[in-house]
């Protein structure tokens, strides 16, 4: 029988997952406005990267008959100072991420939640990934914020991300 507990954390993870989401899409929405829209084409990627995540978790409480129980979710925020803003806040909001899996896997490990510890393994290899990617982005933002130019190059190379779905205007 599946654990009450990792079940409750990880029906939060699945809502975290969503709120994640969310933010990256307001952040890309800031980013439209503010004609940056390499920037706000590689967030958008990121919400879905996020969104995929979440429904990750949604299908193994399915698969293991589960119940599934999905928190609402608050707005995100949507005004930032600065670009280099919204990458220390994309840089916060996956440290906080990395913290809940964590927390998720200890529990799974403590709980001999065998199948929760083998699908969490995924998130763990996953968010060194994207921490890694928010560093890094963070750091090249920082070192550029002074110069326009160097911004709208940044903004054109991380334009080249693909979506995962295309969810452009025709």
């Amino acid at each position: 029988m599946p654990n009450q507990q990792i079940n409750d954390a990880l029906n939060g993870q699945i809502a975290s997952e969503f709120a994640s989401w969310y933010s990256y899409l307001a952040m890309s929405a800031w980013c439209s406005r503010e004609q940056l829209s390499g920037c706000a084409g590689w967030l958008r990627a990121q919400a879905q990267e996020e969104y995929t995540h979440a429904m990750k978790i949604y299908e193994f409480l399915l698969d293991r008959d589960v119940e599934v129980r999905l928190s609402p979710l608050e707005a995100p925020r949507e005004t930032f100072a600065s670009i280099v803003e919204i990458f220390e806040s994309a840089l916060h909001q996956e440290q906080e991420n990395t913290k809940r899996i964590d927390e998720l896997f200890h529990m799974a490990m403590e709980q001999k939640a065998f199948a929760s510890l083998v699908e969490l393994q995924w998130f763990v290899t996953e968010q060194v990934e994207e921490e890694k990617t928010a560093r890094t982005n963070l750091a090249r933002i920082k070192m550029i914020a002074d110069d326009p130019a160097a911004i709208l190059d940044f903004d054109n190379a991380l334009g080249e991300r693909t979506l995962p779905m295309d969810t452009s205007p025709q």
